[in-house]
């Protein structure tokens, strides 16, 4: 009998012994999975490659010393929240406070990390190709492509690229081409501009939705100041109404290209080219930078009044003049520092 009560002894206490261990497992798994991961304040990522195994996954946040738990509980926490097998592959966020869980359910939903590409207002075409060129997350499949090229490829055969793209930002996936956000803004800036076309105030000289493309581009280029685009439309729209030159700097550097210097000299205004507006009236045949939103309203809107003039005061606003008399005063006093 003693036999016996001392086996019962020993398997009780290797029952309390299991039953013990095996809720001290519960709760620390528990604890695992809700307690958040080693992220920095500034936050990471983490690609997780197509065929990628659970195992790699888990030995990469390990590496990171984003975790230290035992991939056995990244395993079972997976087949608790049926994920194993379907975890996308993708760039996923890892965010300061995220837990484990968070981190597997956002792989299992595909919730790949999103990043944001910006069009600056007043960027020329130039500027934004060289600034996807130094995106390393994109995928650069219009490198090597000529203007003309790019242009095909976005299906718009033939159209000159200035302006043509929506300065906003633009959300993509790590690997997303190149092609696809050029793609997004030159449909967005046709949405935008025929938008903007089809509800334009009345008896603007301006024939065609690109001709005000291009009167926008100036406008964007010449101030970068709300309240004074519609008044500097305002001044273009009635220059071209009295076939006056428009005499805007802008286009005037925009037709030099690399030979501009950072200052404009007396030569270059009288050098004629298409975009020389001291020297041919009207508009200049494309536009000269991507016009915001804001510019083509302006373009389209313009303010009234008689001003024809205006000069730069220095401090990123203008003086606006109604007669040539008035406006030599203004250059007088803001350009040449003779104000009396």
């Amino acid at each position: 009998m003693r036999g016996i009560a001392l086996w019962r002894a020993i398997l009780l206490t290797v029952l309390v012994a299991a039953i013990a261990a095996g809720a001290w497992l519960w709760f620390d798994w528990a604890r695992f999975a809700g307690t958040p991961l080693a992220i920095p304040a500034a936050g990471q990522s983490i690609d997780v490659a197509r065929g990628a195994s659970f195992k790699d996954i888990v030995h990469d946040l390990r590496a990171r010393k984003v975790t230290h738990a035992s991939p056995l509980y990244w395993r079972v926490l997976a087949m608790e929240m049926r994920a194993s097998g379907r975890l996308h592959a993708g760039e996923y966020a890892l965010r300061p406070g995220m837990t484990p869980r968070n981190l597997i359910a956002d792989m299992a939903a595909g919730k790949v990390m999103q990043r944001n590409f910006t069009i600056v207002d007043g960027w020329t075409f130039a500027d934004l190709r060289k600034a996807l060129a130094a995106v390393d997350t994109l995928t650069h499949d219009t490198a090597g492509q000529d203007d003309a090229d790019l242009m095909k490829g976005l299906g718009a055969e033939g159209d000159h690229p200035e302006g043509r793209f929506l300065p906003e930002t633009y959300a993509y996936v790590k690997g997303d081409k190149d092609s696809s956000i050029l793609k997004r803004a030159y449909a967005a800036m046709s949405k935008t501009l025929d938008a903007a076309w089809n509800s334009r105030a009345p008896d603007l000289p301006l024939a065609t939705p690109y001709e005000a493309l291009i009167l926008a581009s100036i406008v964007e280029k010449e101030t970068g100041r709300a309240d004074e685009r519609p008044r500097i439309a305002g001044v273009f729209v009635r220059r071209l109404r009295l076939r006056m030159l428009l005499q805007t700097d802008p286009s005037v550097i925009y037709g030099m290209g690399a030979a501009y210097a950072g200052n404009i000299r007396r030569s270059d205004l009288t050098a004629d080219n298409p975009y020389n507006t001291y020297t041919r009236v009207g508009l200049p045949p494309t536009p000269i930078a991507l016009p915001g939103r804001a510019a083509i309203e302006a373009a389209l809107h313009p303010a009234d009044g008689k001003e024809l003039y205006f000069v730069a005061r220095g401090d990123g606003s203008h003086v606006f003049s109604s007669t040539l008399e008035e406006h030599n005063r203004a250059v007088a006093c803001y350009q040449l520092k003779r104000c009396q």
